[in-house]
């Protein structure tokens, strides 16, 4: 029960300062981090599929679903952070006339 509460507690606090940072950064950063995390959602991406792949007949049913949702959730991740950016670069062209 001790190890659950500290778990929370973390949780807790990296929730606050994740808040904290992202309030803090200027707009014109936005761009480089979602780059940044686009990155690293592949990397997500690569690694559940592997793992999905790797698995084979023997894994339990959870490891199988919970592998599939990994997938699902980074690439979520990664198109919209796309989609963020690519919004984000938008409004930095200059307009045609």
């Amino acid at each position: 029960m001790t190890g659950l509460v500290m778990l929370f507690t973390v949780f807790v606090l990296a929730i606050f300062i994740g808040f904290e940072v992202i309030t803090k950064v200027p707009p014109t950063l936005h761009t480089p981090l979602m780059s940044g995390s686009n990155a690293i959602s592949g990397i997500t991406v690569i690694g559940a599929l592997v793992l999905a792949g790797a698995m084979g007949d023997a894994a339990p049913m959870l490891s199988k679903i919970l592998a599939t949702v990994a997938v699902g959730f980074a690439t979520i991740n990664v198109v919209g952070g796309f989609l963020v950016t690519h919004r984000m670069l938008s409004m930095f062209k200059s307009k045609k006339r």
